[in-house]
């Protein structure tokens, strides 16, 4: 059976790819940002609505399932209120505006990893809270891209609702052997070169817990205003781009601020500047997706994505667990009450129970 599905805060595709490779279908899409529009509707061969907040949630085709990638914004709890008084004037109101006046089967969002303890958890607990109160039992954890397939220590929240009740597990997702950014890397003769007078490699580089192998910095100017007396030469690795890592090992996190895509590799005996399509594939982008644009634009376009690979298994678990079960609750789940919630770590996964 395929399955509907509407992309909201869609940036250049990431979720709509990996939900397509298990057979879904995109009925709706809406992104803003002009430059994401293009590329989007270049690659897939679709309508682009802009601003979420000017379309009416009736006039939104009937759909399954509802992906969101929505900016992390504060909510008032004040009063302990409810529903839509908490988020009236965030983004996440169009997405329960959208849920309660669609009701699709499933709801999955994704936002930094940060987002858990962001304003000192109050924000999950309003997102939480307001789809429950519109009946999703609902489910939450922190995954790294690392552990589906790609070179990349990229952690992201991930909520997962049904409105059959059925209690999303983050444990049957399949996990990956980790690679290697070596893996994933292109064959060229044209590759951004720094001279050797332009790098310090350290000696013995450790692999940390995450994959990342740190193997030396460029050789910029070290700060001494505002600095620590004696850590000055801490400030040549304090910005990422002055830090260079072992192809060995895995990548930190592509950010969306980071315009002029310097990210440096040591490999083979060398250091280069990652290439466009290199950072690209990091996400899990196919090399026939097309690019377009500056390449200040392109690496924001990347920064703000979501990992194909990730999303392939979320979606493949989505169906198996939830739209085919025909599970139904007479009333809603409860949440927890979450007292201490939000010092359990980030493998803690806040559960609806009934």
């Amino acid at each position: 059976m395929s399955y509907k599905f509407i992309d909201l805060f869609a940036g250049i595709g990431g979720f709509r790819s990996g939900f397509e490779k298990h057979g879904c279908e995109c009925v709706f899409t809406s992104e803003i940002d002009s430059h994401a529009q293009e590329m989007y509707g270049l690659n897939y061969n679709d309508t682009v609505h802009s601003d979420i907040t000017q379309i009416d949630e009736k006039e939104i085709p009937n759909h399954d399932i509802l992906l969101a990638g929505f900016p992390c914004q504060p909510f008032s709890i004040a009063g302990e209120k409810k529903g839509f008084n908490d988020t009236r004037g965030t983004l996440f109101f169009d997405i329960e505006r959208i849920l309660k006046e669609k009701k699709p089967k499933v709801v999955v969002l994704e936002n930094v990893k940060h987002f858990k303890s962001h304003d000192k958890g109050k924000t999950l607990k309003v997102v939480l809270t307001a789809l429950q109160e519109l009946g999703y039992s609902t489910n939450w954890q922190v995954l790294n891209a690392k552990d589906f397939g790609v070179p990349q220590n990229r952690e992201r929240t991930i909520i997962v609702g049904a409105l059959n009740g059925v209690e999303f597990d983050f444990s049957k997702l399949e996990r990956k052997n980790p690679i290697a950014i070596k893996d994933i890397l292109e064959e060229r003769d044209d590759f951004e070169y720094l001279d050797e007078s332009e790098y310090t490699l350290i000696a013995n580089p450790k692999r940390q817990l995450s994959g990342l192998i740190f193997a030396g910095y460029r050789n910029k100017n070290m700060r001494t205003k505002g600095v620590r007396e004696n850590t000055e030469h801490l400030s040549r690795v304090h910005k990422q781009p002055n830090r260079i890592y072992s192809s060995d090992g895995t990548h930190p996190t592509l950010s969306s601020q980071e315009s002029a895509g310097r990210y440096y590799i040591y490999h083979q005996g060398r250091v280069r500047k990652l290439t466009i399509r290199e950072c690209y594939r990091l996400m899990g982008f196919p090399d026939d997706f097309k690019l377009i644009g500056s390449k200040g634009k392109l690496y924001n376009r990347i920064g703000n994505s979501i990992v194909i690979p990730m999303v392939e298994e979320i979606a493949k678990e989505v169906k198996v667990q939830i739209l085919e079960k025909s599970t139904n609750l007479t009333k809603p789940r409860k949440i927890l009450k979450q007292t201490s919630l939000f010092d359990l770590g980030d493998e803690f996964s806040t559960k609806l129970v009934g």
